[in-house]
């Protein structure tokens, strides 16, 4: 029994043993470990961030009202024929871009010559009997002077002039309207603008009452732009247009990265849409490069206002964090301090600092995801500069 008592002695003596052997190794392990990692972390500090920076500058920034907007052209033509017939030419080509008056298409005109030929030989038939009326009349008025034929055969022959005078009247309408539906023969395009696809072929007869037309002609310079602004900016335009100004709009495709062209506001609509709680304005567009096309879709930009004087920076330099907006901003020794900020309004990858930041201060604008305060920069190309830099990014070689 006390033989087994010192076994079991021996047996934990051993276990304390080794746990002690096993923790002096580990903490002497980690004793040379710490000063490594402590001195990697003091490296890591040390090491400059090469980063890209730009002064803040001082200048004019716009305040836009953004909408998406439909291209509207402001005259679409059906073309149609004022006469029936055979149609025989086509004059144009699909898509083409037409002037006004320009011929488009002909109709047989033979139908309507020989009306005209039949109108003018009625005319000169009608003449010759007035013509002769006249003359019976004359020769009457002497007669009746010498009472060798009654006043009643003066009278009637009297008016049978002036039948004869409302008969070559009637006449000549007639002729007139011959000749305008030999005019309207030559079907020729009512506004400038760009011919659709044709509806009807040569060979055809063309009737008055068709529906369809003979084609589309859309005007495309100039051209509008409807789209919406909020109610609560409503005022302001008003205002402006109130005074005679004219406000600048400038037409950007739906990814707003290519402008494609600039005009000015034409009016505001007379209602507020209550469902959306928008109002439609119309700009108006030269459109000489033909780059807006009707029902396009495309990213209206009115401007509204011109901010002077403001704190202007690259937009790729704002960062955003649970504080709210920040920029780094480099010191004079190199060194990155973060700076929060109040933003204004942005502008073409530009935006307007309200309050925190000073003109002629750098801030990081590339490789801000590498730095923490305090955190050493390096501005490859500007190692001898300080301060301002022109407002020109310092990028790594």
């Amino acid at each position: 029994m006390l033989h087994a008592l010192y076994r079991r002695w021996w047996i934990v003596l051993l276990l304390v043993c080794f746990i002690f052997i096993g923790a002096y190794f580990l903490l002497t392990r980690g004793g040379k470990a710490q000063p490594n990692t402590d001195k990697r972390s003091t490296s890591t500090a040390a090491r400059s961030v090469p980063v890209v920076a730009a002064a803040a500058k001082k200048g004019d920034i716009g305040v836009y009202l953004n909408g998406l907007g439909t291209v509207t052209s402001l005259n679409t033509v059906t073309v149609q024929s004022r006469v029936a017939g055979e149609l025989m030419k086509v004059l144009f080509r699909e898509g083409q871009i037409v002037k006004s008056g320009e011929l488009l298409a002909e109709i047989d005109p033979r139908p309507y010559e020989a009306q005209l030929t039949q109108a003018e030989g009625q005319l000169m038939h009608d003449q010759a009997l007035l013509n002769d009326a006249k003359i019976d009349l004359e020769r009457y008025r002497i007669l009746a002077k010498q009472d060798s034929i009654p006043k009643q055969q003066l009278d009637t022959q009297e008016y049978l002039v002036l039948q004869y005078e409302g008969a070559l009247k009637t006449d000549q309408g007639n002729v007139d309207n011959a000749k305008l539906q030999l005019i309207y023969s030559r079907i020729t395009s009512p506004i400038s603008g760009r011919v659709g696809l044709r509806q009807v072929d040569p060979g055809n007869i063309i009737q008055t009452t068709a529906a369809t037309g003979i084609v589309i002609i859309t005007q495309l310079q100039p051209i509008t732009v409807i789209f919406p602004i909020p109610e609560d900016n409503l005022s302001q335009v008003l205002g402006k247009l109130r005074i005679g100004a004219r406000m600048q709009v400038e037409a950007f495709d739906r990814e707003q990265k290519q402008k494609l062209d600039g005009g000015y506001l034409l009016t505001v609509d007379n209602q507020i849409d209550t469902t959306t709680g928008t109002v439609k304005l119309k700009a108006v567009f030269p459109n000489k490069d033909n780059r807006l096309f009707p029902n396009q879709f495309v990213n209206a930009r009115l401007l509204v206002e011109v901010k002077t004087g403001a704190v202007i920076i690259p937009e790729s330099a704002i960062q955003r964090g649970p504080q709210g907006a920040y920029v780094f901003v480099v010191r004079a020794d190199r060194t990155a301090e973060v700076r929060p900020v109040t933003v204004g309004v942005s502008e073409e990858g530009e935006v307007s600092i309200t309050s925190g930041l000073s003109p002629a201060e750098l801030v990081v604008i590339d490789g801000a995801e590498r730095l923490r305060e305090g955190s050493k920069v390096e501005l490859p190309g500007q190692n001898s500069r300080k301060g301002n830099n022109g407002g020109n990014p310092q990028r790594p070689n």
